[in-house]
């Protein structure tokens, strides 16, 4: 009698992605399902609506680093400790007090993980899924739009203040046409402060 032995199969929890993030790019991970990284040690994700995001990456080209798509939300990996600037950096470029969808994850959040580049997913509506991946192989922190980039920073790294500029504007540009439009913020009945940009 002869037996078959059956192909190995990839560990729970995502273990393939699980290994890519790690050994690859040095990036911490969460098991899962489903695969969760760890942001604030790496690198921080600037999260906005995916609408907002097109805008974004129409304004700034390709001075942004890795861009993920999860649902109607785009995430911008940005450099660690960014996230504790963007309150102070909001205020600075005079958006603050204006109600943006713009959201910052940085130590101790998470992130869902979408599948390394070219290993498929699993082809849902809204799951995560790479826009612009992080490339193996060379120092991904220093393509990061950071704080401090330029002479006084990281030379190369896109500027976070750029970035940011850039984010805000698109949201509140979606948040007014949303408006126009008898979208969510005009069916609250939210009184809506203006900005010039």
């Amino acid at each position: 009698m002869a037996f078959t032995v059956p192909f190995p199969r990839s560990p729970l929890g995502g273990g393939e992605s699980v290994l890519w993030y790690e050994r690859e790019l040095g990036w911490a991970t969460v098991p899962g399902p489903p695969v969760q990284l760890v942001t604030g040690l790496r690198f921080d994700v600037l999260e906005l609506p995916a609408a907002a995001g097109r805008g974004v990456l129409r304004r700034v080209g390709a001075a942004t680093g890795p861009v993920a798509l999860m649902g109607r939300r785009m995430r911008l990996l940005v450099a660690a400790g960014s996230a504790e600037e963007l309150p102070g950096l909001l205020e600075w470029l005079e958006w603050g007090g204006i109600s943006l969808d713009l959201a910052v994850l940085g130590a101790g959040g998470r992130m869902t993980a979408p599948p390394p580049p070219g290993r498929g997913g699993s082809g849902a509506p809204g799951a995560a899924m790479w826009l612009r991946a992080p490339e193996p192989g060379r120092e991904v922190e220093s393509s990061l739009p950071a704080p401090r980039s330029g002479p006084w920073g990281r030379a190369g790294a896109p500027c976070l203040t750029r970035l940011v500029a850039a984010a805000a504007v698109e949201c509140h540009r979606l948040r007014l046409l949303s408006a126009r439009a008898g979208g969510p913020a005009a069916q609250r009945g939210t009184p809506q402060r203006f900005a010039s940009s």
